[in-house]
């Protein structure tokens, strides 16, 4: 093979052969768990909390056929207008969401409030019998796993998807189909990181100042490891295939102070079985990304194989997401670095090399593979897309994740099907989250057998609906 640092045109389409795996997976997810609407019916949404996120969503959604909102729902009156002018469906508005629920023409509700919010409301929509998207994380304390899991056991006719939207990305996956197929060898560890700069800030309100800060108080919020890294825990245990064992970490509250009490800045490590680990940073005074040739900022997860690494991030409404591959340098690199290392350098020291790098190779999208069956010139065009995405001039597209993941949110409520960010995922990590903040306050190695004994005695008395 070609040194990845120098590939023809052939060696890049041999390797768009190995990287283009198959994107059989439908966004559906699992197999369907009962049939609840007919295919091509419309399903009547509402929105419960029309801040930034929800009017971000609604807009979203506007694209989306299929369905449409007939109800929005919010406590501060700017929000519910910036809801309703958001929608294109001339929503109704409520500032008590149980009126909400108590409409039988209400098929499905989108929750997107504070975390501590999620739980409540979730109970109450699931025992009105409604299916519902909720924002990460799924639930905010130890009882809520608990209390919620038991409630579902009892409504598992409904869909409940949980807004972790990297599952839906098609290059996410890719990279798990990669994994898989044995493309990175056994992948031990994964490095996230979500920085920026300058982060939450403070802001002024006339009236209900701490909760519209929601994010920077401990009542309401997890801290950057339920708004960020939530994220890229899933991902991680996406791609190790299994749940975290123990984790490990620091909080600082050390650059922002401005009345706030979650941390500003956080790095923690999560083991999983057979060693590997999670590495994780979230700071709020730098947003530098070293990943694909720092082309992009703030997150980005590299996994990293026996056998090779990717280095991925998610796109956004202006951003494209980013996939590349690269290879462990060849055993024949590293016999000659091993001999370069004898010889003398300055100063009659030896000079240390662990060979030449590798050039990264971009995770390529099923529209970009060859696949012999084109016409001459669709394939030339297939040909000079490769060459350009090798040399960093161009990327694979895809659609945002969050239209894919509102798409297949109203497509299992038509159907039945299983969401791909379902009940367990979202439980799973909503887990890790608070067993990450509990380590960091502590100060201490927290298992995660410990949530089995957290919160139990109280789970029961949460599943009181409030309605």
């Amino acid at each position: 093979m070609a040194n990845m640092s120098d590939l023809t045109r052939r060696d890049v389409v041999k390797m768009a052969g190995a990287t283009g795996v198959a994107m059989a997976t439908q966004l559906g997810g699992a197999p369907a768990i009962h049939k609840v609407r007919a295919a091509n019916e419309v399903v009547n949404y509402a929105v419960i909390g029309t801040g930034g996120r929800g009017t971000y969503l609604i807009r979203h959604m506007n694209g989306i056929e299929g369905c449409r909102c007939v109800a929005v729902c919010d406590v501060l009156d700017e929000a519910l207008k910036q809801g309703i002018e958001a929608s294109k469906d001339k929503p109704k508005p409520y500032k008590d969401y149980r009126e909400v629920l108590a409409r039988q023409d209400v098929d499905a509700v989108i929750i997107t409030v504070p975390l501590y919010l999620h739980f409540p409301i979730t109970r109450d929509a699931l025992i009105a019998g409604k299916h519902v998207f909720c924002e990460k994380s799924l639930v905010f304390k130890p009882a809520e796993v608990h209390a919620l899991r038991k409630l579902y056991a009892q409504h598992s006719k409904q869909v409940l998807q949980v807004g972790l939207q990297r599952r839906y990305s098609r290059f996410y996956q890719t990279a798990k189909q990669m994994i898989e197929k044995g493309l990175l060898g056994e992948v031990t560890h994964i490095r996230a990181q979500w920085h920026r700069n300058p982060g939450w800030r403070m802001r002024k309100y006339p009236t209900r100042q701490r909760e519209r800060n929601w994010r920077l108080f401990r009542e309401f919020s997890g801290g950057l490891t339920a708004e960020l890294a939530s994220h890229q825990i899933d991902v991680a245990s996406w791609m190790f295939g299994m749940h975290p064992e123990m984790v490990v970490g620091v909080g600082g509250l050390d650059f922002m102070r401005d009345g706030r009490d979650v941390y500003d800045n956080i790095q923690f490590i999560m083991t999983y079985p057979k060693g590997r680990k999670l590495m994780y940073s979230a700071i709020s005074t730098n947003r530098h990304l070293s990943l694909f040739y720092s082309q992009r900022t703030e997150f980005g997860e590299i996994i990293m194989g026996t056998e090779g690494t990717i280095h991925i991030t998610v796109g956004t409404d202006n951003e494209p997401a980013f996939g590349l591959w690269f290879y462990e340098p060849r055993p024949e690199d590293l016999r000659q670095a091993q001999a370069a290392a004898q010889k003398p350098a300055i100063a009659g020291a030896t000079l240390a090399t662990t060979g030449r790098g590798v050039r990264g190779i971009p995770i390529l999208l099923a529209e970009d593979q060859i696949t012999g069956k084109e016409s001459f010139l669709a394939r030339e065009l297939k040909y000079a897309r490769l060459w350009l995405y090798q040399k960093g001039i161009m990327v694979p597209q895809e659609r945002n994740p969050v239209d894919t993941q509102m798409e297949s949110f109203f497509d299992c409520v038509r159907t039945g099907k299983r969401p791909l960010a379902d009940i367990e995922v979202g439980l799973q990590d909503s887990i890790a989250v608070i067993l990450t903040n509990l380590a960091m306050d502590e100060g201490r190695r927290v298992y995660f057998s410990e949530i089995e004994n957290m919160g139990r005695d109280e789970a029961d008395a949460l599943l009181k609906t409030s309605l």
